[in-house]
């Protein structure tokens, strides 16, 4: 999607060290967007790759100019200096992305209540500070939009039944996007979700679902990065308060051969995504 152009346009996203974040902010900035990253990963950990840093010289040598904010999204202070730092250093913020999310698929019985905490934390609270932060930037914006990486809602007996509090999480962080959408319709701000139709190759899927053999049925993040690019490169009157799957927003755009995205047959369909 490098001929999409994201010139002079700021976004401030929460995680973005890595994964499925950090692809989206390198598409982003191969536009020449702007970057502000609120992260916690300050220094390698042996266990997943990159921090803060690395994302940031990524992103610089994709084409954008970036700002670590190392942080975290539970700590309001940290939140508010992402979104105060993307106004002082580039005048203002035009997407707001709510990357930052924690995955635990423990059942009612197994999952302590700290995780649980933490779970709501981060993807609700988060999700609902970040984007508060941005908002009076957001206003001001010609194409002001809110991105949250979170799921349709899938309200069969399966998907709500599985891991009713990661489920809650997720669908929370859904809800408020379509909130946002209704209430700041009239300010010409855009709030869409967007979610992968499989699992991605990405840290989280490769410790959590399944190692190797897990990853390897799995696309790469780029998928989701052209997607959000092409999703964020719409007027924001031109959609806002969906939630969308990655491959029809590519779809959409033409785009139907997802060869170059990898994965071996068969792939493995995302959380929340019933087969289609």
């Amino acid at each position: 999607m490098s001929d999409l152009r994201f010139d002079g346009m700021t976004a401030v996203m929460s995680g973005g060290s890595r994964g499925i974040g950090l692809a989206i902010a390198t598409e982003l900035a191969r536009g020449g967007a702007n970057l502000v990253l609120l992260a916690k990963t300050d220094n390698p950990d042996p266990r997943l790759p990159g921090t803060i840093h690395t994302a940031v010289e990524q992103i610089e040598a994709a084409g954008g100019k970036a700002v670590g904010v190392v942080g975290d999204v539970r700590n309001d202070d940290d939140v508010q200096r992402a979104a105060s730092t993307a106004a002082d250093t580039f005048g203002g913020v035009d997407i707001c992305i709510n990357n930052a999310s924690v995955l635990n698929l423990a059942g009612t019985e197994d999952l302590p209540l700290k995780r649980f905490d933490l779970i709501q934390q981060v993807n609700v609270r988060g999700t609902f500070a970040l984007t508060q932060a941005c908002l009076p930037f957001l206003k001001k914006s010609e194409s002001a939009s809110v991105l949250t990486l979170s799921p349709p809602l899938n309200m069969s007996d399966e998907w709500l039944g599985k891991h009713p509090g990661y489920m809650l999480g997720k669908y929370g962080m859904t809800l408020l996007a379509k909130g946002f959408a209704a209430e700041f319709a009239d300010d010409g701000i855009a709030s869409n979700c967007l979610w992968p139709e499989t699992t991605i190759a990405t840290a989280a899927v490769k410790n959590l679902l399944g190692g190797e053999e897990g990853t390897s049925h799995a696309r790469d993040p780029q998928v989701m990065a052209d997607a959000a690019a092409l999703l964020l490169s719409h007027t924001p009157r031109h959609r806002t308060g969906e939630t969308l799957i990655d491959v029809d927003v590519l779809a959409e755009a033409g785009i139907t051969d997802l060869a170059v995205y990898g994965g071996q047959e068969p792939l493995d369909y995302d959380i929340f995504v019933d087969p289609r």
